[in-house]
């Protein structure tokens, strides 16, 4: 694509009026105002389709297997180890990186910094495809889709966290869904519904702060289900929805980064001038609000370890991989967002934000299936779990970059500012 926007007049698609004056259409958007043959061109050219291609040609038999055949065709669950990796990556390692869209919604619309607004939407597109992959990654485990409502309407549990988590989880991402629409709708030309949203922005935010900040911690409760599976040192009852909470703050903003960072480097001719020229700059911000969220997350465990008296844990195997744990991927990027923002070095920031997302995820399957039933066995996830784990993370990344493409996430669209 980046050959053809230096090469083709009317790419990329920035209005509703293409070089000679008329209106495009919604197919001709869809298209990127190429012809069907050069946007074929462009697809076959890219190397990266040719490994998504790969992965999808193996992992949809797979994927089919599991449908047809059940669970443990391609997992090694059982009832000592009911959660693998698409719960342990998808539900609990995805949904704290998806915490991006409060995060920059309550800066932008609540505490009023517009000087954030060139990645507010990447940041909400970040937060509503996170969310619902995860949501895709649940009941890829769980199956039978089309019973997806029963614990929300059929088979009611008030008092389960299961529950609460169910119906958070979908009303917030009707939440996200409605602050993404107003993208869609200058894309459309529907200026009645953008303006609509607008009008209930702060409404939305709102409610995405009162939603997301239950159903973070509400995920780490749900650890407290299996008090003696867990290991001590990963689990703190009186703690562990907050662990939950404060780790998805750095972890939500950090993803925003390196997202912002991928789009810099890789799809320039997608980017405006105001996203270009500012990215670097919220980046040094973001990377600050990253180094408080992480010494207070450290803080925090700290004290649930002194709270639940558990420092002799600290001398075992185990409490070695907990401190290496805490070294790489809490005290590493804590102490290099602070020395990156004090230093104005926007190249530490955005490394010290990979490290991050990573050592998040890495705490998600620590706790999740790593340390889990830690008494008996390390369970080994089946070669084809993970094959269609990346299958899901690879369609995950078509549709992000499907819509980066097209919907004025990281430019403005030009006569309806």
């Amino acid at each position: 694509m980046f050959t053809f926007s230096q090469n083709k007049q009317e790419v990329p698609i920035v209005s509703h009026h293409n070089p000679d004056g008329n209106q495009w259409t919604i197919k001709e958007k869809l298209w990127l105002g190429l012809s069907p043959d050069e946007y074929k061109s462009q697809m076959l050219r890219n190397p990266v389709n040719w490994a998504l291609f790969v992965i999808f040609a193996v992992g949809l038999p797979i994927l089919l297997q599991r449908y047809f055949f059940g669970l443990d065709t391609v997992t090694h669950a059982s009832n000592d180890y009911p959660w693998g990796l698409f719960l342990g990556f998808g539900l609990f390692g995805m949904v704290p990186l998806s915490a991006s869209g409060f995060l920059l919604g309550t800066t932008v619309e609540i505490f009023g910094r517009k000087d954030f607004v060139p990645i507010e939407r990447l940041a909400l597109l970040n937060g509503l495809l996170g969310y619902f992959f995860a949501v895709v990654y649940l009941e890829v485990d769980l199956g039978m889709p089309w019973r997806l409502y029963y614990p929300m309407f059929v088979s009611l549990g008030p008092a389960a966290v299961l529950f609460l988590v169910a119906w958070h989880v979908a009303t917030y991402l009707s939440v996200q869904v409605a602050e993404v629409s107003s993208a869609f709708f200058e894309w459309i030309g529907w200026l009645k519904g953008k303006r609509f949203i607008k009008s209930i922005a702060i409404g939305l935010t709102v409610s995405g702060i009162i939603l997301s900040t239950l159903h973070q911690g509400a995920l780490g409760a749900l650890f407290t289900y299996a008090p003696s599976k867990v290991h001590p040192l990963w689990l703190s009852a009186n703690f562990q929805w907050i662990h939950f909470f404060c780790s998805a703050i750095f972890a939500g903003l950090s993803m925003v980064i390196v997202a912002s960072t991928l789009c810099k480097h890789f799809m320039t001719w997608r980017c405006d001038r105001r996203f270009l020229d500012n990215v670097d700059r919220c980046t040094i911000g973001l990377g600050k609000g990253c180094a408080y969220a992480l010494i207070t997350y450290l803080v925090i465990k700290l004290v649930g370890i002194a709270h639940d008296n558990e420092w002799a844990y600290l001398l075992t195997g185990w409490g070695q991989y907990f401190m290496l744990e805490m070294a790489l991927a809490v005290l590493l990027p804590m102490f290099l967002f602070a020395y990156g923002v004090k230093h104005n070095m926007v190249g530490m920031v955005r490394f010290a934000a990979l490290i991050s997302v990573l050592g998040v995820v890495w705490n998600r399957l620590n706790t999740a299936l790593i340390c889990f039933n830690w008494k008996l066995y390390q369970e080994i996830p089946h070669w084809k779990e993970v094959w269609i784990t990346i299958m899901i993370f690879a369609l995950y990344f078509i549709t992000y970059r499907f819509i980066l493409y097209r919907l004025p996430i990281l430019y403005e669209w030009e006569g309806e500012k």
